[in-house]
């Protein structure tokens, strides 16, 4: 079955790095564009950054743009999120997401604070 796992999160000061993985498993991974999204409690989950199965197309919220990378390893099944200059307002738990179907994975919580 398909399953998306996550993890890379933590607490970070702002203006600090992390790195997000989310380890795939069940589907043929590299056909499949992944995203990422995250969500805040009390809000809906919001678009962070997608990446096409080969790897050669991305994009990304204005809200992220320049400050996050997101990659992926094909020989691995991970794609990763990059989140540097990290700011509060990054706050949330990143969920990845496999579009077609609808699979997400369970999330991890990112918390920027000083």
């Amino acid at each position: 079955q398909v399953q998306l796992v996550e993890s890379g999160g933590g607490l970070v000061q702002p203006g600090g790095s992390l790195r997000l993985s989310c380890a795939a498993s069940g589907f043929a991974f590299s056909r499949h564009a992944t995203t990422w999204y995250r969500q805040v409690p009390g809000k809906e989950r919001e678009f962070v950054a997608r990446i096409s199965g080969a790897g050669g197309s991305t994009n990304y919220a204005d809200s992220v743009k320049g400050r996050f990378t997101i990659s992926r390893d094909n020989a691995k099944n991970t794609v990763y999120l990059q989140m540097n200059s990290l700011k509060s307002e990054d706050t949330a738990v990143y969920y990845c997401k496999r579009p077609i179907g609808d699979y997400w994975g369970q999330g991890t919580q990112v918390t920027v604070s000083s």
